[in-house]
């Protein structure tokens, strides 16, 4: 059987943590940021951790992370 290929645009937005979860960035801060609020943009700032459901078909596109 072939070697299962990471899909790359996966690999470059999803990281693992020591304990195995999968860590992602939050979205709506790259623009139109002058009607959101600091506390808003401070609270985007911060990693989040991929949901359980998620995490399955993560490991599909993530293969060897």
């Amino acid at each position: 059987m072939p070697k299962m290929k990471t899909h790359r645009g996966a690999a470059k937005r999803f990281k693992k943590t020591a304990t195995g979860k999968i860590k992602r960035n939050k979205a709506y801060r790259s623009h139109i940021l002058s009607k959101k609020s600091p506390k808003r943009k401070r609270k985007l700032r911060k990693a989040a951790i991929v949901f359980k459901g998620d995490q399955r078909r993560m490991a599909q596109l993530l293969p060897y992370k």
